[in-house]
């Protein structure tokens, strides 16, 4: 009863979701990847696959396909001097 209003506008809004399972779905992998990284052989070894699983899922979130995402970018990386810009590369601004 101390929710009513809550579920009122729940029923006047219906675009709003009744449950949190889109960011439960989302933050899965995150999960899966951390138990991964619980036996990583070195702290270096687990910041490395923390950076390559956050690439990887940033790339799926803004609606690449991560394979040929990581294409791209080891492609185009070597290209660049440290003075270009990377903002380019950035999953939200690529286009593949």
């Amino acid at each position: 009863l101390n929710q009513w209003d809550k579920l009122v506008q729940y029923l006047k809004s219906p675009e709003l979701q009744l449950d949190n399972n889109r960011a439960e779905r989302a933050i899965k992998p995150f999960v899966i990847g951390r138990k991964n990284w619980l036996f990583s052989n070195t702290g270096n070894g687990a910041k490395s696959s923390a950076v390559l699983y956050s690439i990887i899922e940033t790339a799926k979130a803004n609606g690449l396909i991560p394979y040929e995402y990581l294409v791209t970018l080891f492609e185009e990386l070597p290209k660049r001097n440290t003075e270009d810009s990377l903002e380019d590369l950035l999953p939200w601004n690529i286009k593949l």
